[in-house]
Order: C-alpha cells, then structure tokens, then sequence
C-alpha cells in the first residue's frame, strides 16, 4: 500500500511486521469467502484470490481480464508489485523485486503499467521510522513513479525530482495524477503519459492525495484535510520535512481534471480514503471508519457525488478498503481482513456487483 493508505489501514491492525514471511499457497484457484451477511446486498459469490501475507491495492486493466496489485508475501520483505488474472490465476511479479514498491495502474489499453518504487536509492527495504514521536508512518522521498510494459520488462522513470512520488492513476487519454511532496506538502500534481508537463492541481495546506480518475478523464476524486495555520499544521509540516506523517481524520473531494471546481463530498469526521468512481459517474466508491466509535474498524460506502446518499455496502468486522468496479460495472474487487489467518494479513476480494 502507500506509506499514506498504509498509515491509516495500520489502525485497523492491517500492517504486519515488515520481512515476516508468510505461508502462501498456490493462487491458481481461488476460494469463496463466507457468505456475507444479509446487509451486504451489492456483493455476490465473494472470492478471494490472494491468500495470506499483505495484499492491497488491487485495480483493474481497462479490459477487466487482469489486476495489478501490490503484495509483501515469501520471498519478499516489502511491497512488490504484481499482477493476476481476475480468477487469481497466472500470477507475475512485474517489480524489481528491490525496493519497496506502491500504486501499480494500467495504461490505457493495457499497454504499459506504472509504479512506485524506492529501488533506485537502494536494493534493501527503506527502514520504518521510529515511535519517538508518537505514531507516524513513513513517506519516503526516494519513491518515484515508473513506467514498464505490462510484464515488468523496459523499466523507466517518470519521476525523478526529490520528495515522495506515488499514488498515480491514469486517465483514458494518458494523463496520469499523482501525489508529491516536490513542493514540501501533500500535493496532487497531473503529468504526460511520459512523465513531461508537470502541472499542480491543489493549493490546500494538509495531506491530499489519492488521486482517481473518473471513467471519461474529466475529474478526479480524492482525499484531504485542509488545515488552518496552527499547533495541527505546523507538527504536519515539521513531520513531513522528515519524511513521516501522522495519520488523521480525512474527507473525500472532487475537482475537474485541471484543478478547478473542487467541491468537498463528505462531510464524515473520520479517516475517509481510497476513494474511486461507480461507471455510472454519479456515485464514488470508497473506505472509512466513521461507523466504529473506535476509529478502527474501517468499511466500504458508496455516496453520490453531491454528497447525499451514503450507504455502507461492507459489514465486515475488520478491514475492508481500497475499492474498485470493473470497467464494466460488474465487479467489484477490494482488500479485507476477513478469513485472515493471522493478524495483518490482508488479501484481495473480487465479487459480483448486485445493483
């Protein structure tokens, strides 16, 4: 996951201990998850297709046939970057396998695929940051964004200025959003299909990011809190100087594709992220813990884009985050802890979509 969507799913206990190996059978088969409880009417025939270790951020090729997700699991002791059918079958890590790698997504058409990645300033796993400073979770500045064709092969950076580059998706027509801290904030900036004409698109002081493209290109969700000068964002700057962040409360926005027009969507007071876009274009789909008292307990809500509307779809009792529908509406694929073996583990979900 991100260092940011891997600060906020650690306070529902979803982070394990870094370089702890984990059994894994084969995921040439996938297995049917317990059957959900009556409330969670939208999901049907739930599968799961990764089975133990850390496994998140799984999205879509625009054809719907494949994932890209990233996963620590034997034989890595940090985040790489896979891919997989939809089934869980024919499964290929598409990373250097150095590093610690984030955010994979498809090009349009399949063509390439992009990532994360802290390979280039070091073969070993970036160190976790202390709690001398209470809980912080790391945004590691040697993070750049890489383009490769879709097995990995042709390696080449987007990104190479100083500060965090990660959590990129990419528009039908090539244009890829992204988050950075080039500027010495969470920011989300916009880019060419080949890294040229960096563009900002916000301007709030506080932790935006996420960045998701609607279906058509034209607008882009994501995540933020803007602060106010004080005590709250004089420690996040001072935090992110260092390269960590505290998790916090966030809400979920929209802005057109250029920065203008930015409307706040949620109004929740809680840890809302990951957010992406129902193909009808008028819904979002996305993670939050605001109905746990204690903040931990993180599931999925769809809500129109005006706001109104909000309607929990998971009631799983641990995790349940990063969501998104196929291309076509018909699926619906997320990472969860439910049937976890042992704590942390998290894997990836795909089930039908039930309107």
């Amino acid at each position: 996951m991100s260092s940011v969507s891997k600060g906020l799913t650690a306070l529902a206990t979803v982070s394990g201990v870094a370089g702890m190996m984990w059994f894994m059978p084969s995921v040439s088969a996938t297995r049917t998850a317990q059957a959900p409880p009556a409330a969670e009417r939208h999901l049907r025939n739930i599968r799961q297709l990764t089975f133990g270790g850390e496994n998140a951020e799984a999205y879509f090729s625009p054809d719907g046939a494949r994932l890209i997700f990233q996963s620590t699991r034997e034989g890595a002791a940090c985040d790489q970057i896979f891919t997989m059918k939809i089934d869980g079958s024919d499964l290929k890590r598409v990373s250097t396998g150095t590093g610690r790698t984030t955010c994979g997504y498809y090009y349009p058409g399949g063509r390439d695929i992009l990532f994360a990645s802290t390979h280039k300033a070091g073969a070993a796993c970036p160190p976790k940051p202390s709690f001398e400073r209470g809980y912080v979770w790391p945004i590691y500045g040697s993070y750049d964004i890489y383009r490769a064709n879709p097995d990995g092969s042709n390696l080449r950076p987007l990104t190479t200025t100083p500060g965090y580059d990660a959590e990129a998706t990419i528009a039908p027509d090539g244009l890829i959003a992204f988050t950075s801290v080039r500027d010495g904030d969470m920011e989300i900036y916009t880019m060419k299909e080949d890294g040229a004409d960096v563009r900002r698109l916000t301007n709030s002081p506080g932790p935006d990011g996420g960045p998701f493209f609607s279906w058509d290109g034209k607008r882009i969700a994501y995540r933020g809190r803007p602060l106010k000068p004080g005590t709250e964002l004089t420690d996040y700057l001072a935090l992110l100087k260092d390269q960590i962040w505290r998790p916090t409360k966030l809400e979920i926005y929209l802005m057109d594709r250029d920065g203008r027009n930015t409307t706040q969507v949620t109004t929740l007071s809680s840890a809302s992220f990951a957010p992406s876009w129902h193909p009808d274009l008028k819904r979002l789909i996305f993670a939050s813990n605001v109905k746990d008292p204690q903040q931990r307990n993180f599931d999925i809500f769809l809500v129109n884009v005006d706001g109104t509307g909000l309607e929990q779809v998971t009631f799983n009792q641990t995790f349940d985050g990063f969501p998104m529908f196929s291309p076509d509406g018909t699926h619906l694929v997320f990472a969860s802890n439910r049937n976890a073996k042992s704590e942390g583990e998290t894997n990836v979900f795909i089930a039908e979509w039930v309107q």
